[in-house]
């Protein structure tokens, strides 16, 4: 059995729930007599962010690297057409003077540049994005686990490395990334079943909605879990009934479950409640996989809108704010800030599950569509089956089986889920029977709040170019901080360390990192310090739920203070914070508690760090 966790937005307790389910099958079968003992597999496919081994303790004994080909130039063979430039659909190559510019985070690997070449000036070679480790004699379970390297982006091509550790005798847990773009269709893509772990709150619901999309989209049965519930979870459960998906079960909230969690501790083998709780779920997994439900669009105000305000500043700073993996409190940490600030420029760059509208309501005064590349389709009247595209095809998106197969002819057909939109394949077929078109990933929208005009985007459900959409939504921004005289941009960015999170933290002025005292916390934000690190930019840090772990707390100021970093603020743990977002409101805007005396000090603290670094770089 195949059985895929994923979970729509991070910090929902996926890699709690997948890491315990495999301690508590294994523990299980050790019980069993040894002939009908099955063996259990937990392989960590977040690999941006991969936390499983950080309870799972693996002694790793088997290596693997992961390369894909990337182009290399030639000088002496260039004549600077620019033909390469101009078939790459990523904007990865730029011909300078005569000059072939690569970069390197843009580079889908799709082959393009290289075939279309008529001098043969750009070959591929193949290139490290990451490694996969394995321990396969770890007890109780074989464990592996992917790692993406910090400034690389091809995910998928990690993950697709980790399921060669699937044994198809054996039960196999696969924790997935969160979000709905390519990693996780990578992860979930040939599951038997997939649970989607949730929490009962405005931005759980949300957030599981697009999950639900994606996977009931791939026709995956699927089920849910609700983590740190309340009995009842109104929230999940009326919108489960609405879709026809089951509650697969209920993991109840209590405090000890996260101080254990924040040290690093297997939770199945301190509390035999949650073990018997999980075993549970398992041996009743309740899955459907009814229609995919319509997905929901922004809308456009109704009336004239009033003109935005025009300010006073001359310039403006840009800061990012991004945790390394959810659930930190970064959206709701940026929610309360943008309110301290006032009037400026708020950017939602999470365009994979953008939450930030959850809580600042904006007003759509405008709305885009976001073209992110092209989709390929093969015409089967024209196709002859000679299977060029799929032979040069990158991403294995191609295969045997299209429409109007028989015994004589056969065809070829695209996979839209594997499809990254490079258009190669119209470029090979020797019968032109691929044709392309302009794809549309997604929209972006420019809003009014109560804080000041929000640029925001939601990317369709598993489509790719993330990044570019991320682009363009801090592109918008800037132009409205520049039209509109503000003096700060506050951006909220994703999880990971991926492409969108590459988009969103190249350039800008400060990084922002929220993190937690927990080992995954710590370990994630070491991973974004290091990208923050890889293009320069300068970084603070905010401990949210401070007081669960204060070792782990000092921890993090060590860390921090090894990168040239600095806590400015730590946020106590605090139930105002669950309260506020269950209201749909910031932290600032309900009212005083601990919490909201900590952010507002978070907030002077980052406008001193502002005013410094306009003094050093006017």
């Amino acid at each position: 059995m195949i059985l895929a966790v994923a979970s729509g937005k991070g910090g929902t307790g996926k890699t709690t729930f997948s890491v315990n389910l495999a301690y508590a099958l294994a523990w299980r079968e050790e019980q069993a007599p040894a002939a009908g003992r099955r063996q259990i597999r937990l392989l960590d496919c977040d690999v941006e962010e991969p936390n499983d081994h950080l309870f799972v303790r693996p002694t790793f004994t088997d290596e693997t690297v992961v390369t894909v080909p990337k182009p290399v130039w030639d000088s002496g063979t260039c004549t600077g057409c620019g033909t390469c430039a101009a078939a790459c659909h990523y904007n990865a190559l730029a011909v300078v003077k005569g000059k072939v510019l690569i970069f390197n985070e843009l580079c889908h690997s799709c082959g393009a540049c290289s075939y279309v070449c008529p001098h043969g000036a750009l070959t591929e070679r193949e290139a490290r994005i990451g490694v996969v480790q394995s321990a396969p004699g770890h007890r109780p379970f074989h464990f592996a686990h992917g790692l993406l390297d910090i400034g690389e982006t091809l995910a998928p091509k990690v993950v697709r490395a980790v399921k060669a550790h699937l044994d198809p005798k054996a039960i196999n847990i696969i924790d997935a990334s969160p979000g709905t773009a390519c990693p996780v269709v990578g992860a979930v893509q040939g599951a038997d079943a997939v649970l989607l772990v949730t929490e009962p709150t405005p931005f759980g619901l949300n957030d599981l909605k697009l999950a639900v999309g994606l996977t009931l989209k791939m026709g995956v049965p699927t089920g849910i879990v609700v983590n740190r519930s309340n009995g009842e979870d109104r929230i999940i459960a009326d919108y489960a009934a609405q879709v026809g998906l089951p509650i697969a079960g209920r993991i109840p909230f209590r405090r000890e479950y996260a101080e254990a969690y924040s040290g690093g501790a297997i939770l199945v083998e301190r509390f035999p409640e949650l073990r018997q709780n999980l075993l549970d779920i398992f041996d009743h997994l309740k899955t459907a996989c009814p229609p995919v439900p319509g997905e929901e669009n922004w809308r456009l105000a109704a009336g004239t809108a009033k003109p935005f305000d025009i300010g006073t500043a001359d310039s403006y700073r840009e800061v990012t704010v991004i945790s390394g993996k959810g659930g930190t409190g970064k959206t709701t940490v940026v929610a309360s800030l943008a309110q301290l600030a006032g009037n400026q420029i708020l950017a939602d760059n999470d365009v994979d599950a953008a939450d930030l509208h959850l809580l600042l309501a904006p007003t759509v005064r405008e709305v885009h569509d976001f073209v992110g590349g092209v989709k390929a389709t093969i015409d089967p009247a024209a196709c002859f089956g000679c299977g060029k595209c799929a032979t040069l095809c990158h991403f294995h998106a191609i295969r045997l089986g299209g429409p109007g197969n028989d015994l004589v002819r056969q065809t070829y057909r695209i996979n839209p889920l594997a499809c990254e939109g490079c258009g190669l394949c119209t470029l090979v077929c020797p019968v032109q029977a691929i044709s392309s078109r302009a794809n549309v990933t997604g929209n972006w929208c420019v809003s009014a709040t109560a804080n000041g005009p929000m640029v925001h985007a939601r990317l369709g459900i598993a489509e790719e170019n993330s990044g570019r959409l991320v682009a363009q939504v801090r592109s918008r921004a800037g132009e409205l901080a520049g039209e509109l005289k503000r003096e700060l941009i506050l951006g909220d960015g994703p999880p990971g360390t991926g492409c969108p999170v590459i988009a969103s933290v190249s350039g800008t002025d400060l990084v922002l990192i929220v993190t937690e005292p927990t080992v995954s916390g710590v370990h994630d934000m070491e991973r974004v310090l290091s990208l923050a690190r890889h293009f320069g930019v300068p970084v603070a840090v905010v401990v949210n739920k401070a007081d669960l772990n204060p070792e782990q707390a000092r921890r993090i100021g060590d860390i921090a203070r090894d990168n040239r970093a600095r806590v400015i603020g730590s946020i106590p743990f605090d139930r105002v914070v669950n309260d506020a977002l269950m209201a749909g409101k910031t932290v600032i805007d309900y009212g005083e508690s601990r919490a909201e005396k900590a952010i507002r000090d978070i907030w002077l603290e980052l406008k001193n760090i502002l005013t410094k670094l306009g003094e050093t770089n006017p």
